[in-house]
């Protein structure tokens, strides 16, 4: 039973993702619905195994903080200097935030996942019509 409330969270986890990289998306970026998918479900994931998996005498923030240097990882690769500007930024942190949204979840703090997924949702299209005015 309780393998089907953790694969819950996961789904749920990843449908936050997919919103966010669903507006990524739509501005013709290359990391979508499915890789920020992939990376509040793989946060969930990490974080529930490290709370449940490995025993009460475990230190899970190690987990944690170990999804936050890999993902940092990977946001890095997404961070391109072309000419005189630099691209990716935004996708990295959305990533960055991705993650968190993730944990929040596989912690069990769903209403903060998804307020959060919202607050997101209005930086990027503030961001995105702010730029549009240029």
């Amino acid at each position: 039973m309780l393998d089907l409330i953790y694969f819950a969270q996961i789904v749920y986890a990843s449908f936050l993702g997919a919103i966010l990289g669903w507006q990524r998306a739509r501005w013709g970026k290359s990391a979508g619905s499915r890789t920020y998918a992939l990376v509040t479900a793989g946060s969930a994931l990490f974080t529930l195994l490290s709370i449940n998996a490995f025993g009460l005498g475990s230190d899970v923030s190690r987990v944690a903080s170990q999804i936050v240097v890999g993902i940092g990882f990977l946001g890095a690769g997404t961070i391109l200097h072309k000419e005189n500007r630099v691209e990716g930024l935004t996708t990295a942190a959305g990533l960055w935030i991705a993650a968190a949204i993730g944990m929040a979840v596989g912690t069990g703090y769903y209403t903060l996942a998804a307020a959060t997924t919202a607050l997101m949702l209005i930086i990027l299209f503030l961001d995105r019509s702010k730029t549009e005015e240029k």
